[in-house]
């Protein structure tokens, strides 16, 4: 994306819980939307990691604006939410006052997880051909709506 702005004050985010450190800032292209990219850390325990997406695109629609991934030793403990909390703020820095938030159709902890945050479920469908990751056998996405 042409002429797009990474901010520094957000290179390190907490709750007095957890950690995000800033492990990339990506551009993105045609397809990729720019993003941040963290690590998540329970004191000096990674966690997992979160990417922030900015903007919003064809391929956002299935993608969605956040996504995170959490050790399975550390699942069940609300450790994305508390993550998807500390990014909401970057997106609002960047004019976004609405997300789209995606899990595969039966990926119950992601879909509490999105449910939790506020996310409103917009449809279970599967992603058009023309989306990037698409594949075959690919599973129905439950596409989420969360106002900021």
């Amino acid at each position: 994306m042409k002429n797009f702005h990474f901010f520094d004050d957000f290179d390190f985010l907490s709750d007095g819980e957890i950690d995000l450190k800033i492990s990339g800032k990506y551009l993105g292209d045609e397809e990729m939307l720019p993003f941040y990219y963290y690590d998540i850390f329970l004191g000096d325990r990674f966690v997992g990691r979160i990417s922030m997406r900015i903007g919003n695109n064809f391929h956002s629609y299935y993608n969605g604006n956040i996504g995170y991934e959490i050790e399975e030793s550390f699942r069940g403990r609300n450790y994305a939410l508390k993550a998807c909390k500390l990014v909401l703020p970057i997106a609002k820095a960047h004019g976004m006052n609405e997300l789209f938030l995606t899990c595969d159709e039966n990926n119950i902890p992601s879909y509490k997880t999105i449910e939790k945050l506020g996310g409103e479920l917009l449809e279970i469908v599967l992603p058009h051909k023309n989306y990037f990751a698409y594949r075959e056998n690919m599973k129905k996405q439950r596409i989420y709506k969360l106002y900021i």
